[in-house]
């Protein structure tokens, strides 16, 4: 089981705004960093998951939004070894300089053609030198870094905790059978790290409810009003306090949020709905945090599938049904309610798109945290879809792979299509 615990240590991490956005500023860093000189140029070739996910989302501590800022903050911080806390201490005068960048039309930023989901290539010049950085399949694994044609050793990622790295086979030969035993038998003290992720998450929930940021969706929710038909039961709380997270986030707050399997939305969806029902139900911090291991551990399994990034909203989705899973946790359920909880949150969720990272990504994991709610009360009552129904199977672990094949054989040009549709706007880039 030592694997599952690696796995949680490794994609449950901090991070300072979106993570697309912040992985870019990441990139461009890496690269300045290694030149000596001022830059002349920035030019960056960048798969469409990547520019779908940075264009629309405010960019902490800058009040702007998008890919821009984003990149010319990455050249000006000279903080690459905080990877995505990147810009955790931002000050006025690096804005300022990173705004001048700008107002000197350095930048250019191209689609690259690449399978690649996620690939960021940050080519940055000086007047006599070119380093480029290449940030690919995760947003802090550097599969390559150069000065002037000569690679160059890229530095220990903070992930790394020094044991051998785990095949893809190996890290993510995961069930939700194995997931279970483990986080009913894994020692506390080796899983009480999580609570970090829980202070962190919780106090990102809080600002989003106090401040009036993005939509507002969790805001609104929690307010009593003529005009607000939700009332103040338990599922509208736990439902309001996991979208005003993303709502703070999306718009911009500076305060980190602990991300899972490379989303900070992710990390939202699946731990504030599990953070809100223990402090509701007024559990304790071990059944606390089983319950978050068990919802970040489905997560990366369901998004093992979906993919890093994906025309399925992972956070919707994979978050969704991690969350349930913690839910069910929470109330008492057994492995196969727990197992019934997946197959009703993804006959719920499974058609939900990505259509970039924005404010109304506070909507989607509103909308997925109410369904992982009603699929948990299914659940706790013993009813789940069948075989008859839709791309649902028997078996849980098929009913998951479905989400692969739903990905690469039926939506493989729906990534295009929503880029396309979103670039046609005015001034989109």
């Amino acid at each position: 089981m030592s694997s599952l615990l690696e796995i949680l240590h490794k994609e449950v991490a901090p991070a300072e705004g979106c993570t697309e956005p912040i992985a870019v500023a990441y990139a461009v860093s890496l690269a300045a960093e290694l030149l000596e000189e001022e830059i002349t140029a920035i030019h960056l070739l960048l798969s469409g998951n990547i520019i779908k996910n940075a264009m629309g989302v405010g960019i902490p501590g800058t009040g702007q939004t998008g890919l821009p800022i984003a990149a010319a903050l990455g050249a000006v911080v000279g903080r690459s070894h905080k990877e995505l806390e990147i810009l955790s201490g931002l000050t006025l005068a690096e804005l300022k300089t990173a705004n001048e960048l700008l107002d000197r039309d350095l930048l250019e930023v191209e689609l690259k053609d690449t399978p690649e989901k996620l690939y960021i290539e940050a080519r940055v010049y000086s007047r006599n030198h070119e380093a480029t950085a290449i940030i690919a399949r995760e947003h802090t694994h550097i599969d390559m870094l150069a000065l002037d044609g000569e690679p160059i050793a890229p530095p220990k990622s903070k992930a790394d905790c020094g044991k051998p790295g785990l095949s893809d086979s190996e890290a993510y030969a995961g069930s939700i059978d194995r997931i279970f035993e483990f986080i009913c038998t894994a020692p506390f003290a080796d899983l009480s790290f999580l609570l970090e992720g829980a202070r962190m998450n919780k106090a990102i929930s809080d600002e989003g409810l106090r401040g009036d940021y993005g939509l507002q969706v969790g805001k609104k929710m929690s307010q009593q009003s003529a005009v607000n038909l939700f009332g103040n039961d338990v599922a509208s709380q736990i439902i309001a306090a996991t979208a005003a997270a993303s709502d703070a986030r999306m718009d911009g707050s500076a305060m980190p949020v602990m991300t899972t399997a490379g989303s900070g939305n992710q990390g939202i969806a699946c731990t504030l709905p599990v953070i809100a029902l223990a402090e509701l139900l007024g559990k304790d911090e071990e059944m606390l945090v089983r319950a978050l291991a068990l919802s970040n551990l489905v997560t990366v399994h369901v998004k093992h599938y979906i993919g890093r990034l994906s025309p399925l909203c992972g956070s919707g989705i994979a978050g969704g049904v991690g969350a349930n899973s913690g839910i069910i946790y929470l109330m008492g359920g057994n492995l196969a309610q727990i197992k019934h909880g997946v197959q009703n949150t993804i006959a719920s969720l499974s058609g939900m798109i990505c259509d970039g990272a924005k404010s109304t990504c506070a909507l989607k994991i509103s909308t997925s945290t109410n369904a992982a709610i009603q699929a948990a009360t299914l659940a706790m009552n013993n009813i789940a879809p069948t075989t008859k129904d839709g791309v649902i199977f028997d078996e849980v672990e098929d009913t998951i792979r479905n989400m692969e094949r739903l990905v690469q054989e039926g939506l493989a040009a729906t990534d295009t299509t929503i880029l396309n549709i979103m670039l046609s706007k005015s001034g989109a880039m």
